[in-house]
């Protein structure tokens, strides 16, 4: 039986990953994820990395902006392959974040619900209606959904 290689080309990793070539040169100009060099100047990857590119796609997906991203992805070893305690310490400092998260999605979720859902399209009776922008003073974007 023959093993996988134990490095792989931009082209294996993005059909392995599930993501575009032009996003991992990306992900590898931020930082997020490394690559090695032949010598004739092709990258080469880590099988270690396709963790880390899934990771950062499912992080990505549910919101996370990619500094975060890169923060929590710094905070792994960087001379040996992440342990599942690695990950776990990783995930635990992140909880809180989720959970905010999650209570974002679920306002929003009401919130369109009862605003498609009333059919009222009267201005006078929304939830959403700001009138006179005097929301201004709590700050920017939506902070009717924004802030609890």
């Amino acid at each position: 039986m023959s093993h996988p290689p134990e490095l792989l080309s931009i082209g294996e990793l993005s059909v392995r990953s599930g993501v575009a070539p032009s996003a991992l040169r990306f992900y590898e100009k931020m930082g997020l994820i490394r690559a090695t060099r032949t010598s004739g100047n092709q990258r080469r990857y880590e099988r270690t990395e396709l963790r880390r590119v899934a990771f950062i796609r499912i992080s990505a997906q549910v919101g996370v902006p990619l500094e975060t991203i890169k923060e929590a992805l710094a905070s792994l070893p960087a001379n040996r392959t992440p342990t599942k305690a690695d990950w776990a310490r990783l995930s635990a400092g992140w909880r809180g974040h989720l959970d905010e998260q999650i209570k974002l999605l679920e306002r929003l979720r009401e919130t369109l619900t009862g605003c498609i859902g009333c059919g009222c399209l009267s201005l006078k009776t929304c939830g959403l209606v700001n009138t006179d922008d005097r929301l201004a003073a709590k700050g920017q974007g939506p902070v009717i959904l924004t802030r609890p």
